[in-house]
């Protein structure tokens, strides 16, 4: 059986971020985390009792000071979730400079802000799981997400690495690389009928995820049952990466 453990989530006002929250307190869990709109952080700590601070991710000294606050705030951080990131679908020769910078900031940077800052949490405490998520068209070639790939991509990476560096220090690293999900970042895509019904065509389920398909996977990652699982990333997205479905009759 899983026992209490204190939680910190970045991006915990968006779809995945919230719905883990949600999901972790009902297991009992202490849960805080951190999101750029204070309003919308007020709210959500109100709803759910969760304790949160406004923080630009892409900000590296703000990112330092706000997990070092949350850590007082919690005790510990024995979980670590990085729910921060954008969608990005334009081809190379249409992406600006700005566009490029702009996706490589919100993802890859922000995600290594918060590696670097609760490794040395971690570190000290001799234990830990922290998760990242990529996409699943970093797994697979998928027309015009150049940039959200490479930025995704390179989570991937660092992951795997940053498994090794602190595995001997008691820290689980892992990711997932959803496809499309039902969450306000994707409300562009999701909001429009004609691109879901393209998008759930193109996955062999039939349809897109849900946040609480994806945070029901985070949860698992870590909890006490995946305390032998490091270095992976789990792609959720509905066979679109792995299989061609069966015609339909």
């Amino acid at each position: 059986m899983n026992h209490s453990k204190n939680h910190l989530i970045g991006g915990i006002t968006g779809g995945v971020g919230s719905a883990l929250a949600v999901a972790l307190k009902s297991e009992g869990h202490q849960v805080a985390g951190y999101a750029r709109d204070a309003d919308r952080l007020g709210e959500f700590a109100r709803q759910t009792g969760c304790h949160t601070l406004s923080c630009d991710a892409t900000d590296p000294n703000c990112v330092t000071q706000t997990i070092e606050s949350l850590h007082k705030e919690l005790g510990s951080i024995d979980g670590y979730t990085h729910a921060i990131g954008s969608i990005f679908l334009k081809p190379a020769h249409l992406t600006s400079d700005e566009d490029w910078l702009r996706t490589i900031e919100v993802n890859l940077h922000s995600a290594f802000y918060a590696l670097r800052a609760v490794s040395k949490i971690m570190s000290k405490q001799g234990h830990g799981s922290c998760l990242f998520f990529s996409t699943a068209a970093a797994q697979t070639g998928i027309a015009n997400h150049e940039a959200i790939a490479a930025a995704k991509g390179g989570i991937e990476a660092m992951v795997r690495s940053a498994a090794a560096s602190y595995s001997s220090r008691g820290i689980r690293i892992n990711a997932i690389a959803p496809s499309l999900t039902d969450t306000p970042l994707s409300q562009a895509i999701v909001g429009n009928p004609q691109a879901l019904e393209i998008s759930k065509r193109m996955h062999p389920l039939g349809r897109i995820a849900e946040a609480g398909d994806i945070a029901s996977l985070a949860a698992w990652l870590h909890s006490d049952n995946a305390q032998f699982v490091t270095g992976q990333t789990y792609v959720v997205d509905g066979g679109i990466s792995t299989i061609v479905p069966k015609p339909k009759a």
